[in-house]
């Protein structure tokens, strides 16, 4: 912990070490559930709507199904979402980043007008429509979300692209008769890589909230799979009376947001030290 507190600072490592918590929880979700069963969807009618207790320290719900059971297997889709929407994203756009600025001229003015496209409609509203006509699913709102978010990646990756090229090694690459593809693979996209990856950072749980809000409006799995936006849109319709229902998941979407985007600003921070000592 000491190491990471140098490297990251104290919120940072805080921050890892409740998502490397969170990822465990959901790894080992059958072992340290309290009621695997009823975290993988099985009902128990006779302890529904129980309250925070010994016995279930977050309540049951309607179906009287365990909320820490259920909780820790809402993670499983709920991280998932959030790292397979920001993989997608970066898989089409860096790509599309790369090729467009080392190229530039036609090829360029061609990508970055699709991106354009992509990015005049509102972000959230588009994955929405998207999701509603791919329908409910896992993976559809997985695709519906990363269709919406490539073209910041794309743009990023662009801008990089554009400030390495005229970099003397490149130059002097391209005069030795070298490949376009030898170079972008060997000399530009590593360094382009790396301030996306501090983004990718940030924006799994901007990514995760997306997909937890798609959930929530009945466009991500389907029940009995547990997912934390579907158990909040469950548990709003008994609230304030069975309150901890939807307070559960909702902490657990809460907590690994902020814990991810504090770790991306760790991560951001300690890039930019090193480019700044570099310098």
């Amino acid at each position: 912990m000491r190491v990471l507190h140098q490297r990251l600072g104290w919120p940072g490592a805080v921050s890892l070490a409740l998502i490397l918590i969170a990822f465990g929880m959901a790894l080992l979700a059958p072992w340290v559930a309290p009621f695997p069963d009823q975290g993988a969807g099985a009902p128990s009618i006779a302890t529904k709507f129980l309250p925070p207790s010994a016995d279930h320290l977050l309540g049951t719900d309607h179906l009287g199904r365990d909320m820490v059971s259920r909780v820790i297997y809402g993670a499983r889709v709920s991280l998932s979402s959030g790292l397979l929407i920001v993989a997608f994203s970066l898989l089409i756009g860096l790509p599309v980043g790369v090729l467009a600025g080392y190229f530039g001229g036609w090829l360029d003015e061609g990508l970055m007008r699709i991106t354009d496209v992509f990015l005049a409609f509102p972000a959230l509203l588009l994955a929405v429509l998207m999701a509603a006509a791919l329908g409910p699913g896992l993976l559809n709102s997985i695709v519906a979300v990363a269709v919406t978010w490539w073209p910041w990646y794309a743009r990023m990756a662009r801008a990089e692209v554009l400030a390495l090229r005229g970099q003397p090694y490149v130059e002097a690459a391209q005069l030795m008769g070298v490949g376009h593809p030898r170079i972008i693979l060997r000399h530009i996209l590593p360094a382009a890589v790396r301030p996306l990856s501090v983004q990718a950072a940030l924006d799994v749980g901007p990514a995760l909230l997306t997909a937890s809000a798609l959930s929530f409006l009945g466009l991500g799995v389907l029940p009995p799979t547990a997912d934390w936006g579907q158990m909040v849109d469950a548990g709003r319709k008994f609230f304030p009376e069975r309150w901890w229902y939807s307070a559960a998941p909702g902490m657990a979407v809460f907590i690994l947001a902020l814990a991810f985007s504090v770790l991306g600003d760790a991560l951001r921070d300690r890039a930019g030290g090193r480019r700044d000592g570099s310098a």
